[in-house]
């Protein structure tokens, strides 16, 4: 079977079990899972580009898509006034000595051969800009802190659109992706993904723990929109005709009476809906960008140097090609679209809750999704952001109705049918090994697997 006719048949399942969900279930959830469906794919894509077309196996994930989302934070909320007073020029202060002993310390790499002398000029610089740090950096974060705690206590943001932020996040991951490559890229496949992870768990404690910053644990909520509120439409007479001419047939079998309550309550319902399928539309507008993009870069000279690199390195460093530099532009191009994800998901939540992300967790999707779907091949990577999403979701209330009706003929008060029926949701676990088994004994390339064209 062709992979044209394996993709047409498996994006046509996977939207035949999007409309039974919204069917059997409701198109609220339904939405909400292809809203969520159309990021993950994002997040696959992104992985897709280091480990399918690089053979990076980066395991630092959430990192880049909690970047995303602080990036939301900081361009879409608006500056806190008086934090800024109170502590806002001690961390301007701070962040030109950091970017000042930076940038001495790459000057003195340039000006002095590597021997003792840099190293000594290099810790005294060091230590030299961390007494400065000291003297205002900490007051600064207690000033900062102290502005209104309960509701503030973080300088803010831009207050922009929050749109914005898609593109900051992809430049904020891209920039920690170019800081982390230039020290790891040069580490074997299975260190790098050791300092990956860990790279990751000290991205996140950093946003966790540094409250001037985004409010760490105490979150972050009510971030502006790009689409409408449910109350605005449910106010809205073009909204109210909308979903009356909609309604007309059910509408018209009430009485006088019901049918004003009737119209209320489908105006609300009607309302949600809408929001969410204008999240949709952005959400799969920013897919098929990246969708795109990733086409043709991978079907470029560039990508098929990149697949040359990962099928043997050794052959492409000795026809003259620079490895760790070409590893390091598919490394921060991969970060950037998580950073990219990161962004919408925090767009989509209306909210920054840094400890929701979970590296290990979440990181073990992604990866499946990528594996599932076919590394190496973009619709694949799409396609498993898709599908393990949809069963990571669906698999509990599905394990909780099988588990019903296997019960259902023993007693209300069993031990035993209770025992099962509580269980059941962790059974997600299991299914989603389930499916990665055996897609790896059926399909080991994935449901949609590389194509290698062959001149």
């Amino acid at each position: 079977m062709s992979n044209t006719i394996r993709a047409t048949f498996a994006f046509t399942v996977m939207a035949a079990l999007l409309l039974l969900v919204g069917f059997y279930q409701s198109w609220n959830v339904a939405l909400t899972i292809l809203n969520l469906c159309l990021i993950s794919a994002v997040m696959s894509l992104g992985v897709n580009i280091q480990w399918g077309y690089a053979g990076l196996f980066n395991a630092g994930v959430m990192a880049f898509t909690a970047l995303g989302g602080l990036a939301a934070v900081l361009v879409s909320v608006n500056p806190v006034g008086e934090a800024w007073s109170a502590g806002g020029l001690g961390m301007l202060l701070s962040a030109f000595i950091v970017m000042a002993g930076i940038a001495i310390i790459v000057l003195l790499r340039r000006w002095l051969a590597a021997g003792p002398l840099r190293k000594l000029c290099t810790a005294m610089v060091v230590i030299a800009a961390l007494v400065l740090l000291r003297s205002h950096y900490y007051d600064a974060v207690q000033s900062i802190e102290a502005v209104n705690p309960a509701k503030t206590g973080f300088l803010g943001g831009l207050g922009m659109p929050i749109l914005f932020s898609w593109v900051i996040g992809g430049v904020f991951a891209a920039a920690v992706a170019w800081l982390i490559g230039t020290v790891a890229l040069g580490l074997r496949a299975d260190y790098l993904a050791i300092a990956t992870l860990g790279i990751s768990e000290i991205v996140i404690a950093v946003i966790k723990n540094e409250d001037w910053l985004a409010r760490g644990v105490k979150n972050v909520s009510g971030l502006s929109r790009p689409v409408p509120y449910e109350y605005q439409l449910q106010n809205s007479e073009w909204f109210i005709s909308l979903v009356q001419r909609f309604g007309e047939s059910k509408l018209a079998l009430l009485s006088d009476t019901a049918r004003p309550a009737a119209l209320q309550q489908m105006v609300i319902e009607g309302s949600s809906v809408f929001v969410k399928l204008c999240y949709s539309a952005l959400f799969a507008a920013m897919l098929l960008l990246i969708l795109w993009l990733c086409g043709r870069a991978l079907n470029s000279p560039w990508g098929r140097m990149m697949r040359a690199i990962r099928d043997n390195e050794e052959a492409a460093s000795a026809m003259g090609k620079d490895v760790t530099r070409r590893h390091l532009q598919v490394f921060v191009l991969g970060c950037a679209v998580l950073g990219i994800a990161g962004a919408m998901l925090t767009t989509l939540d209306g909210q920054f809750t840094p400890g929701t992300y979970q590296p290990l967790r979440y990181t073990f999707l992604i990866w499946v999704m990528v594996i599932v779907g076919g590394s190496g091949n973009n619709l694949g990577a799409v396609l498993g952001g898709f599908l393990i999403w949809f069963v990571w979701i669906e698999a509990e209330p599905a394990s909780l109705f099988v588990m019903q009706f296997l019960t259902s003929h023993l007693d209300d008060a069993s031990a035993w049918r209770t025992h099962l029926i509580d269980s059941a949701p962790h059974l997600r676990l299991f299914l989603m090994g389930l499916v990665l088994l055996l897609v790896l004994r059926f399909s080991p390339r994935g449901i949609l697997p590389e194509q290698v064209r062959r001149s």
